[in-house]
């Protein structure tokens, strides 16, 4: 039987397209303070500059805040969710979302790796797992360029293991 195409719908995916409405209104709800320059009350924090970045080495970085270990990596290709002028710049946690366990950047596949349960986040598709343990997607830090070439981060779009909220209360 052949199969319409669109059954590869992913939770992220699905929940953008069937909630957006209601996300929407919910966004609208929440002012994001000018000052900060960040989605929903994250901190806007530069992490690197376009000159820093070489294609397939990742540059270790903390967002949103110390506690948080992530990479920022050029992958030489545009991908979703990709930033800079080819659209190829992402940056994700680097906690595994199953145990916590420090990922690695894998450059011949362009995964982040658990030592701990084997779970695989791919870096090309917004962080989907695609083997493992983990009961969720890589949380992926969410990017905007500014004119000057600085790549900076503005939210996160899953909760980061071990929180009940990304952002921490002072």
């Amino acid at each position: 039987m052949k199969g319409c195409g669109k059954l590869e719908l992913g939770r992220r995916q699905f929940l953008r397209n069937g909630l957006g409405a209601v996300g929407g209104a919910a966004a609208a709800a929440v002012p994001v303070p000018a000052a900060a320059g960040g989605r929903s009350g994250y901190p806007a924090q530069v992490l690197a500059n376009l000159r820093d970045l070489a294609v397939n080495v990742p540059r270790d970085i903390h967002y949103p805040d110390t506690g948080s270990p992530g990479v920022v990596v050029k992958l030489g290709a545009a991908v979703p969710g990709g930033v800079g002028p080819d659209g190829d710049i992402v940056a994700y946690s680097t906690l595994c979302p199953h145990k916590g366990y420090p990922l690695a950047y894998a450059a011949s596949d362009k995964t982040l790796n658990c030592p701990g349960h084997f779970s695989r986040f791919d870096a090309e598709k917004e962080g989907q797992q695609v083997w493992g343990h983990a009961t969720q997607n890589l949380a992926m830090f969410r990017l905007a360029l500014r004119p000057n070439g600085d790549i900076a981060a503005v939210g996160v779009d899953e909760l980061i293991y071990g929180r009940i909220g990304n952002v921490l209360e002072s």
